[in-house]
């Protein structure tokens, strides 16, 4: 395990400072005018040397300056990091932006991403409560004409999930009002995987007694419940990823991008973050695609409500301490709405 002495720690530090505030090797003269006690160059150069030598630090061959390594930063962050106190402009900003009028979990959710997206100037991802709690607590289907209907399914959460579909020319409204009604009665009230597992197995059944072929209908009500279940991630500031990769190749920039749309994908990079903020980078990272990346993430906690995901991809050249900042006051903010939310809903 490396240990680094006070002097060693306070050079790491503002070698990481200067070098993602400007994006430039840090030389030993510079360091003689910002560190809190006087000492000389020589002595700067000595200690940048030893630091080198363990692999905090790199050289450049353009100058000769030093900027700090995978390795550094992730010293940086476990050893000296400090969290920077989010401003109030940008408190003033998160608390403003989550402070209008929302109809649906999913809409606070994608808005903080996009939020979190403009303060930081990186990719951002969030990730709703987990809705392993979630029941069923209404269901409709409203005729539009020409054969279509919107099916509207409502959870016990708030969330409203709607899609249009075409029926078959032979079935009428008259003939789905019963179904809509034995649905209310058998299924209202139990949670969502319960009822994915009756409609893979007694509904199709209990339902031909009212439709000649249960199976459209099924197929319906089965994608509607599919849409409220699933685990999405809203990802804000896309185009952020490319201002800080060095790959040139259009399939690697094509591979990388097409990432953001795969929740499946997003799900195995973000992994199972706990309530304290992580900080992977590099190669700690399980995605060759961001080997040249950070990925900073965090839960936030609802209550009974469940868990949602916060997470944040840049450059590995990032100003940890304000981004760990802005996470923390984020977590606070995001899971402070939505429990305003439920507890609107829930009265």
């Amino acid at each position: 395990m490396i240990t680094l002495t006070e002097r060693q720690s306070l050079i790491l530090k503002a070698i990481v400072r200067d070098y993602t505030e400007g994006g430039n090797p840090v030389g030993s003269k510079s360091l003689v005018q910002e560190l809190p006690t006087k000492v000389s160059s020589a002595t700067i150069r000595n200690e940048m040397a030893r630091l080198e030598d363990l692999g905090l630090i790199v050289k450049t061959h353009l100058s000769s300056g030093r900027m700090p390594s995978i390795k550094g930063y992730r010293y940086y962050v476990d050893h000296i990091l400090k969290p920077e106190k989010v401003d109030n402009k940008d408190l003033k900003v998160i608390q403003h932006s989550l402070g209008g009028e929302f109809h649906k979990i999913d809409e606070i959710v994608a808005q903080s991403a996009d939020i979190l997206s403009q303060l930081t100037s990186y990719t951002t991802f969030t990730l709703r409560p987990e809705l392993k709690d979630s029941r069923l607590s209404g269901f409709r289907l409203v005729p539009l004409g020409n054969h279509q209907v919107m099916a509207i399914l409502v959870t016990n959460n708030g969330d409203v999930e709607n899609q249009t579909f075409t029926i078959p020319n032979d079935i009428t409204g008259d003939e789905l009002e019963p179904v809509v009604r034995f649905i209310d009665d058998q299924l209202v009230g139990l949670p969502l995987q319960d009822v994915f597992r009756q409609l893979n197995q007694e509904i199709p059944l209990k339902l031909a007694k009212y439709l000649r072929d249960p199976d459209g209908f099924v197929d319906i009500f089965g994608r509607v419940l599919s849409k409220a279940a699933s685990e999405r991630f809203y990802v804000g500031g896309k185009l952020n990823l490319f201002n800080y990769t060095d790959q040139q190749s259009p399939k690697e920039l094509q591979s990388l991008y097409s990432l953001l749309d795969q929740t499946d994908s997003l799900a195995s990079v973000i992994g199972s973050p706990g309530q304290h903020i992580q900080v992977r980078i590099g190669n700690e990272i399980t995605n060759d695609l961001l080997k040249n990346y950070s990925l900073i993430t965090a839960t936030y906690d609802v209550d009974q409500h469940g868990q949602g995901v916060i997470a944040l991809l840049g450059p590995t050249a990032m100003p940890y301490s304000r981004m760990i900042g802005l996470m923390g006051a984020f977590q606070r903010e995001l899971a402070g709405k939505l429990l305003d939310y439920y507890r609107y809903f829930d009265e």
